[in-house]
Protein backbone atom coordinates (compact mmCIF):
# COMPACT_ATOMS: atom_id res chain seq x y z
CA UNK A 1 0.00 0.00 0.00
CA UNK A 2 0.63 3.89 -0.29
CA UNK A 3 0.21 4.89 2.75
CA UNK A 4 -2.33 7.73 1.04
CA UNK A 5 -5.76 7.09 3.16
CA UNK A 6 -4.48 8.21 6.53
CA UNK A 7 -5.44 11.20 9.06
CA UNK A 8 -4.95 14.63 8.81
CA UNK A 9 -3.83 15.23 12.67
CA UNK A 10 -4.25 18.82 12.80
CA UNK A 11 -8.36 18.09 12.11
CA UNK A 12 -8.83 15.72 15.16
CA UNK A 13 -8.75 16.29 18.52
CA UNK A 14 -6.19 14.93 20.52
CA UNK A 15 -9.21 11.64 21.53
CA UNK A 16 -9.78 11.00 18.51
CA UNK A 17 -6.20 10.95 17.22
CA UNK A 18 -5.13 8.88 20.16
CA UNK A 19 -8.02 6.50 19.64
CA UNK A 20 -6.60 5.91 15.61
CA UNK A 21 -3.24 5.51 16.83
CA UNK A 22 -4.52 2.50 19.54
CA UNK A 23 -6.11 1.00 15.62
CA UNK A 24 -2.56 1.53 14.37
CA UNK A 25 -0.26 -0.32 16.99
CA UNK A 26 -2.81 -2.75 17.08
CA UNK A 27 -2.31 -3.96 13.71
CA UNK A 28 1.56 -3.12 14.49
CA UNK A 29 1.10 -5.44 17.20
CA UNK A 30 -1.08 -8.36 15.98
CA UNK A 31 1.75 -8.17 12.48
CA UNK A 32 4.38 -8.84 15.26
CA UNK A 33 2.53 -11.59 17.39
CA UNK A 34 1.38 -13.86 13.67
CA UNK A 35 4.20 -12.76 11.49
CA UNK A 36 7.23 -11.42 13.41
CA UNK A 37 9.45 -8.70 12.25
CA UNK A 38 8.65 -9.07 9.23
CA UNK A 39 5.22 -8.59 9.37
CA UNK A 40 5.51 -5.41 10.89
CA UNK A 41 7.18 -4.39 7.86
CA UNK A 42 4.23 -4.71 5.59
CA UNK A 43 2.21 -2.21 8.13
CA UNK A 44 0.31 0.79 6.60
CA UNK A 45 -1.80 3.66 7.26
CA UNK A 46 -3.98 2.19 4.21
CA UNK A 47 -4.41 -1.14 5.65
CA UNK A 48 -5.58 0.95 9.56
CA UNK A 49 -8.04 2.93 7.20
CA UNK A 50 -9.62 -0.61 7.07
CA UNK A 51 -9.32 -1.91 10.67
CA UNK A 52 -11.14 1.24 11.85
CA UNK A 53 -13.32 0.61 9.15
CA UNK A 54 -14.31 -2.85 9.68
CA UNK A 55 -14.36 -2.32 13.49
CA UNK A 56 -16.86 0.22 13.56
CA UNK A 57 -19.10 -1.72 10.93
CA UNK A 58 -18.92 -4.86 12.92
CA UNK A 59 -18.62 -3.68 16.32
CA UNK A 60 -16.75 -6.40 17.16
CA UNK A 61 -15.36 -6.82 20.82
CA UNK A 62 -11.85 -5.13 20.82
CA UNK A 63 -9.39 -6.48 23.56
CA UNK A 64 -7.37 -2.92 24.74
CA UNK A 65 -4.01 -3.69 26.14
CA UNK A 66 -0.60 -1.02 27.31
CA UNK A 67 2.66 -2.07 25.43
CA UNK A 68 5.63 -0.59 24.35
CA UNK A 69 7.28 -1.55 21.34
CA UNK A 70 11.07 -1.14 19.59
CA UNK A 71 9.95 2.26 18.04
CA UNK A 72 9.28 3.91 21.15
CA UNK A 73 10.42 0.90 23.46
CA UNK A 74 10.43 3.73 26.82
CA UNK A 75 6.27 4.91 26.38
CA UNK A 76 3.96 2.97 27.10
CA UNK A 77 0.96 2.90 24.52
CA UNK A 78 -2.68 1.63 23.79
CA UNK A 79 -3.60 -1.11 21.45
CA UNK A 80 -6.68 -1.86 20.38
CA UNK A 81 -7.46 -5.36 18.45
CA UNK A 82 -9.61 -8.06 17.62
CA UNK A 83 -10.79 -10.72 14.70
CA UNK A 84 -11.23 -7.88 12.57
CA UNK A 85 -7.69 -7.00 13.18
CA UNK A 86 -6.85 -10.37 12.50
CA UNK A 87 -8.20 -10.10 9.12
CA UNK A 88 -6.65 -6.64 8.45
CA UNK A 89 -3.15 -8.19 8.79
CA UNK A 90 -3.62 -11.01 6.59
CA UNK A 91 -4.36 -8.95 4.00
CA UNK A 92 -1.13 -6.70 4.80
CA UNK A 93 0.81 -9.76 4.17
CA UNK A 94 -1.28 -10.66 0.92
CA UNK A 95 -0.59 -7.29 -0.76
CA UNK A 96 2.95 -7.05 0.05
CA UNK A 97 3.95 -10.24 -0.77
CA UNK A 98 2.39 -9.96 -4.54
CA UNK A 99 4.10 -6.65 -4.63
CA UNK A 100 7.53 -8.40 -3.55
CA UNK A 101 6.97 -10.43 -6.70
CA UNK A 102 5.71 -7.96 -9.16
CA UNK A 103 9.09 -5.93 -7.94
CA UNK A 104 11.19 -9.19 -8.08
CA UNK A 105 9.48 -9.69 -11.67
CA UNK A 106 9.71 -5.57 -12.95
CA UNK A 107 13.39 -5.14 -11.73
CA UNK A 108 14.92 -8.42 -10.50
CA UNK A 109 15.48 -6.68 -6.99
CA UNK A 110 16.94 -9.17 -4.72
CA UNK A 111 15.50 -7.17 -1.83
CA UNK A 112 11.92 -8.08 -3.36
CA UNK A 113 12.93 -11.91 -3.93
CA UNK A 114 13.94 -11.83 -0.45
CA UNK A 115 11.04 -10.34 0.92
CA UNK A 116 9.05 -12.17 -1.32
CA UNK A 117 10.49 -15.69 0.10
CA UNK A 118 10.12 -14.25 3.63
CA UNK A 119 6.24 -14.45 3.17
CA UNK A 120 5.88 -17.08 1.02
CA UNK A 121 4.88 -19.70 3.67
CA UNK A 122 2.47 -17.33 5.98
CA UNK A 123 0.47 -16.57 1.87
CA UNK A 124 -0.42 -20.59 1.36
CA UNK A 125 -2.25 -20.26 4.61
CA UNK A 126 -3.64 -16.69 4.21
CA UNK A 127 -5.02 -18.30 0.87
CA UNK A 128 -6.79 -21.53 2.03
CA UNK A 129 -8.65 -18.80 4.56
CA UNK A 130 -9.26 -16.07 2.24
CA UNK A 131 -9.56 -17.21 -1.71
CA UNK A 132 -11.63 -14.56 -2.83
CA UNK A 133 -9.06 -12.38 -1.53
CA UNK A 134 -6.09 -13.83 -2.80
CA UNK A 135 -6.55 -14.63 -5.91
CA UNK A 136 -8.05 -11.14 -6.10
CA UNK A 137 -4.85 -9.98 -5.76
CA UNK A 138 -3.05 -12.37 -7.67
CA UNK A 139 -4.81 -11.67 -10.72
CA UNK A 140 -4.98 -8.14 -10.38
CA UNK A 141 -1.41 -7.78 -9.77
CA UNK A 142 -0.61 -9.96 -12.69
CA UNK A 143 -3.43 -7.96 -14.96
CA UNK A 144 -1.89 -4.55 -13.52
CA UNK A 145 1.81 -5.62 -14.91
CA UNK A 146 0.36 -6.66 -18.62
CA UNK A 147 -1.08 -3.32 -18.86
CA UNK A 148 1.59 -0.84 -17.67
CA UNK A 149 3.85 -3.06 -19.99
CA UNK A 150 1.97 -2.64 -22.99
CA UNK A 151 1.40 1.07 -22.24
CA UNK A 152 -1.99 1.14 -21.59
CA UNK A 153 -3.50 4.94 -21.80
CA UNK A 154 -6.87 4.87 -20.96
CA UNK A 155 -6.78 5.92 -16.90
CA UNK A 156 -9.93 4.08 -16.27
CA UNK A 157 -9.54 0.60 -16.85
CA UNK A 158 -5.69 0.53 -15.60
CA UNK A 159 -6.87 2.47 -12.80
CA UNK A 160 -10.01 0.17 -12.29
CA UNK A 161 -7.56 -3.21 -11.62
CA UNK A 162 -6.33 -1.86 -8.40
CA UNK A 163 -9.90 -1.02 -7.92
CA UNK A 164 -11.33 -4.45 -7.83
CA UNK A 165 -8.17 -5.70 -6.17
CA UNK A 166 -9.21 -3.42 -2.87
CA UNK A 167 -12.44 -3.97 -3.49
CA UNK A 168 -12.35 -7.39 -2.78
CA UNK A 169 -10.04 -6.92 0.44
CA UNK A 170 -12.73 -5.02 1.57
CA UNK A 171 -15.21 -7.51 1.74
CA UNK A 172 -14.78 -8.68 5.12
CA UNK A 173 -17.67 -11.02 4.80
CA UNK A 174 -20.49 -12.06 2.08
CA UNK A 175 -23.03 -10.27 4.02
CA UNK A 176 -25.83 -7.25 3.44
CA UNK A 177 -22.83 -4.93 3.53
CA UNK A 178 -20.57 -6.30 0.98
CA UNK A 179 -21.86 -4.26 -1.95
CA UNK A 180 -21.10 -1.09 0.13
CA UNK A 181 -17.54 -2.04 0.71
CA UNK A 182 -17.01 -3.16 -2.57
CA UNK A 183 -17.79 0.11 -3.86
CA UNK A 184 -15.85 2.05 -1.52
CA UNK A 185 -12.47 -0.12 -1.74
CA UNK A 186 -12.98 0.17 -6.02
CA UNK A 187 -13.06 4.14 -5.79
CA UNK A 188 -10.36 4.28 -3.06
CA UNK A 189 -8.07 1.70 -5.14
CA UNK A 190 -8.27 3.52 -8.14
CA UNK A 191 -7.74 6.74 -6.20
CA UNK A 192 -4.64 5.11 -4.95
CA UNK A 193 -3.44 3.80 -8.26
CA UNK A 194 -3.73 7.37 -9.93
CA UNK A 195 -2.54 9.41 -6.79
CA UNK A 196 0.81 7.07 -6.91
CA UNK A 197 1.01 7.54 -10.40
CA UNK A 198 0.72 11.08 -10.53
CA UNK A 199 2.97 11.88 -7.25
CA UNK A 200 5.72 9.75 -9.54
CA UNK A 201 5.18 11.36 -13.15
CA UNK A 202 7.90 13.26 -13.07
CA UNK A 203 10.93 11.12 -12.45
CA UNK A 204 9.01 8.38 -14.01
CA UNK A 205 9.11 10.45 -17.97
CA UNK A 206 12.60 11.56 -16.91
CA UNK A 207 13.72 7.64 -16.53
CA UNK A 208 11.31 6.81 -19.54
CA UNK A 209 9.32 4.93 -17.33
CA UNK A 210 5.61 4.00 -17.83
CA UNK A 211 3.17 6.47 -16.16
CA UNK A 212 -0.61 5.86 -16.82
CA UNK A 213 -0.45 10.19 -16.96
CA UNK A 214 2.19 10.27 -19.46
CA UNK A 215 -0.54 10.58 -22.20
CA UNK A 216 -2.28 13.19 -20.85
CA UNK A 217 0.87 15.46 -19.42
CA UNK A 218 0.80 17.93 -22.76
CA UNK A 219 -2.62 19.47 -22.34
CA UNK A 220 -3.40 22.57 -21.15
CA UNK A 221 -6.02 21.84 -18.27
CA UNK A 222 -3.74 18.52 -17.29
CA UNK A 223 -4.05 19.80 -13.53
CA UNK A 224 -7.45 19.94 -13.81
CA UNK A 225 -8.47 16.82 -15.14
CA UNK A 226 -6.04 15.40 -12.33
CA UNK A 227 -7.73 17.01 -9.88
CA UNK A 228 -11.55 16.45 -10.95
CA UNK A 229 -10.64 12.89 -11.72
CA UNK A 230 -9.14 12.53 -7.97
CA UNK A 231 -12.26 14.29 -6.86
CA UNK A 232 -14.72 12.07 -8.49
CA UNK A 233 -12.45 8.70 -6.95
CA UNK A 234 -13.22 9.79 -3.32
CA UNK A 235 -16.88 11.54 -3.40
CA UNK A 236 -17.84 7.85 -5.22
CA UNK A 237 -15.53 6.05 -2.33
CA UNK A 238 -17.17 8.67 0.58
CA UNK A 239 -20.93 8.47 -1.24
CA UNK A 240 -20.25 4.48 0.02
CA UNK A 241 -19.24 5.22 2.82
CA UNK A 242 -22.02 7.49 4.08
CA UNK A 243 -24.57 4.79 2.81
CA UNK A 244 -22.98 2.03 5.87
CA UNK A 245 -24.41 1.95 9.22
CA UNK A 246 -21.37 3.30 11.15
CA UNK A 247 -21.89 5.25 14.41
CA UNK A 248 -18.63 4.44 16.10
CA UNK A 249 -15.25 6.75 15.16
CA UNK A 250 -17.29 8.38 12.43
CA UNK A 251 -15.32 11.21 13.36
CA UNK A 252 -12.10 9.72 12.50
CA UNK A 253 -13.37 7.78 9.30
CA UNK A 254 -14.43 11.11 7.96
CA UNK A 255 -11.51 12.60 8.41
CA UNK A 256 -9.84 10.22 6.32
CA UNK A 257 -12.43 9.82 3.19
CA UNK A 258 -12.89 14.43 3.34
CA UNK A 259 -9.20 15.44 4.49
CA UNK A 260 -6.26 13.12 5.31
CA UNK A 261 -6.47 11.14 1.58
CA UNK A 262 -5.80 14.85 0.35
CA UNK A 263 -2.52 15.54 2.27
CA UNK A 264 -0.25 14.15 -0.10
CA UNK A 265 -1.50 15.57 -3.10
CA UNK A 266 -1.66 18.95 -1.59
CA UNK A 267 1.53 19.07 -0.67
CA UNK A 268 3.07 17.48 -4.31
CA UNK A 269 0.73 20.21 -6.25
CA UNK A 270 2.39 22.65 -3.83
CA UNK A 271 6.11 21.54 -4.78
CA UNK A 272 5.47 21.71 -8.32
CA UNK A 273 3.93 25.29 -8.14
CA UNK A 274 7.23 26.15 -5.93
CA UNK A 275 9.15 24.03 -8.69
CA UNK A 276 7.13 26.17 -11.84
CA UNK A 277 7.79 29.68 -9.41
CA UNK A 278 11.33 29.05 -9.25
CA UNK A 279 11.89 28.21 -12.74
CA UNK A 280 9.90 31.22 -13.70
CA UNK A 281 12.19 33.73 -11.48
CA UNK A 282 14.79 32.50 -13.78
Amino acid sequence: MFGYVTINKEDLTIREYERYHSFYCGLCHTLHKKYGRTGQLTLSYDTTFLCVLLSALYEEPLKVREGRCIVHPLTKHTERYGAVTDYTADMCILLTYYKFLDDWKDDKSRQSRLGADALKKHVDEIAKKYPRQERAVRDNVALLSEMEAKGETNLDLVAGVTGRMLAEIFVYRADEWQDELRYLGFYLGKYVYLMDAYEDLEKDLKKGQYNVWAKERERKDFEALVENTLTMMMSEAARAYERLPIVTDTEILRNILYSGVWLKYRLHRNKLLSEEGKGGAK
